[in-house]
């Protein structure tokens, strides 16, 4: 009876399913995450549109390996094999360095010199009416999503020939062309008062941040997982060596 007090008590302490539901967690979120970078790659593929190569491996190879460290480490928690939450707490030490280091060492190239890559990107458009069609069919798709028009000085930027997705039918974001004012424009037509450009950056900006935070939280977490991988091979150790006393006959109440 006493033995069995003993092994209640411990498992009652254990952190074997707290750990077991924190990776079912996280597995669970690395195979979305996993899912929507395929869908994310084979939707440039079909559109043509060229991304790094290397870009793609590092996302498929983190998202895939973590993956596989929570399954790693359901199989250690449950069947009590160190050996296994070695190697997940080797692996986990390792990905949690790494997105840290590259999040805070990557933070202002993302954050800064993207931007103003994307903006002059944006700005060698100028000016919209000898712009090439490439360029315009970008310019409209921005348009549309973020319900402005033109880039720096609104629908004046298009001159005379304001495209069909710069019509605006939203109250509060609209302004009525009159005439000759709107460089031949057709009378009463209603258009986005904003340009593009500042709301454009703006959400660019809040997109970085947003996938910073994300990856710095991803690192947090995984320091958690680390942390509980370190003590639940602890309290396995200490069961290893407590079940070995107890088969030696040698055990004294209130050792462990």
């Amino acid at each position: 009876m006493q033995r069995s007090a003993v092994f209640v008590v411990a498992d009652k302490a254990s952190l074997k399913r707290p750990f077991i539901f924190a990776n079912a967690v996280h597995m669970a979120l690395c195979f979305f995450m996993l899912t929507m970078t395929v869908a994310w790659h084979r939707e440039l593929l079909l559109t043509g549109k060229l991304v790094s190569n290397v870009s793609v491996v590092i996302m498929y190879v983190m998202e895939i390996s973590c993956l596989l460290l929570s399954v790693l480490g359901i199989f250690a928690a449950c069947r009590g094999k160190r050996w296994c939450l070695i190697l997940y707490v080797a692996g986990m030490a390792a990905a949690s360095q790494t997105i840290i280091v590259r999040t805070a060492l990557s933070y202002q190239d993302v954050y800064e010199k993207r931007v103003v890559r994307e903006e002059n990107k944006l700005l060698s458009m100028m000016p919209l009416t000898g712009t090439s069609k490439a360029n315009r069919t970008l310019l409209y798709s921005i348009q549309q999503e973020f319900e402005c028009c033109g880039l720096i000085e609104g629908y004046k930027d298009w001159g005379a020939t304001i495209p069909a997705s710069c019509n605006c039918q939203y109250p509060g974001k609209c302004i009525r062309l009159r005439g000759i004012a709107t460089l031949g424009a057709p009378k009463n037509q209603y258009v986005y008062q904003e340009p593009c450009l500042p709301i454009y950056v703006s959400e660019l900006k809040l997109a970085f941040s947003l996938a910073m935070a994300i990856q710095f939280g991803s690192g947090v977490f995984w320091v958690v997982l680390l942390v509980m991988g370190i003590k639940l091979m602890g309290q396995i150790k200490r069961k290893q060596e407590f079940i070995a006393l107890l088969q030696s006959n040698r055990y004294v109440p209130g050792a462990f």
